[in-house]
């Protein structure tokens, strides 16, 4: 599968996370690579998350090891996208020549979508259904994962959605909920099997959760440390992550 147009505008737009996977791939560890681009170590996790779930594969593998500990190497697609960038640097080149006046390439700048929501899944629409006024849309995650959204008749014509479309699911880390072995799902919810991939703990009564899918892809939750406590919950936990559908937004590609 081909690089997704949304991951192509969002490493041009972002080129140190380029460089973040570039120090990646000479240093062999996420937190070598962090202090080399000049920046913390989540900031690290997070950019590769969001490219991670971006891409069609995993563009970073990680090994294990503790908080600071492990290693990190590019995956043969991440390693196809540092050559893709160094030809999109060119076709940038070439684009600012062509520019006529600055204003050219603020409206350009404007077209591009940045969003605060912490989870983007890349997904393909493989449902739609009629509910009322509203669509259900399936979408398949890869590895036989699927999610559902809840959207209005007219989202979904203007997205002019259809099946086989591909879109980015996004997800606010707030709006998912972690549920242990003994808690009920609720009716009509997405319900996702997760693994504890590193619990980031500030301080805060609310403590972020990162979580990793089984088919390479990334969610970020927040929960209460109490729950965390009682759950025993650490490194390797196997937990439910659960969203309902209406919390899903849908993206696609200008």
């Amino acid at each position: 599968m081909s690089l997704p147009a949304l991951l192509t505008q969002h490493i041009a737009r972002r080129p140190q996370r380029i460089a973040l996977l570039q120090h990646i791939a000479e240093q062999g560890s996420i937190t070598k690579a962090a202090k080399a681009a000049g920046i913390s170590y989540k900031a690290a996790w997070d950019a590769i998350d969001e490219l991670n779930n971006l891409a069609s594969q995993p563009l970073v593998e990680r090994s294990t090891g503790g908080r600071g500990g492990g290693g990190a190497r590019l995956s043969a697609e991440g390693e196809r996208v540092l050559r893709l960038y160094q030809r999109l640097q060119t076709l940038q080149a070439q684009i600012l020549e062509a520019a006529e006046e600055s204003s050219d390439l603020d409206l350009l700048g404007r077209l591009m979508l940045r969003t605060s929501a912490r989870n983007q899944l890349q997904g393909q629409v493989n449902g739609l259904r009629r509910e009322g006024r509203h669509d259900r849309v399936s979408l398949a995650l890869g590895g036989g994962l699927e999610i559902e959204a809840l959207i209005t008749h007219d989202s979904t014509a203007r997205l002019e959605l259809s099946l086989g479309s591909v879109v980015i699911a996004l997800l606010k880390a707030g709006w998912v909920q972690l549920l242990g072995a003994g808690d009920e799902v609720e009716p009509g919810c997405n319900v996702l099997p997760t693994t504890v991939e590193e619990v980031l703990d500030d301080g805060h009564e609310s403590v972020e959760v990162r979580l990793a899918l089984g088919n390479g892809q990334t969610l970020c939750a927040l929960t209460e440390r109490p729950w965390l406590v009682r759950e025993g919950v650490g490194i390797g936990s196997q937990l439910r992550a659960q969203f309902h559908p209406s919390y899903v937004l849908l993206g696609v590609p200008a």
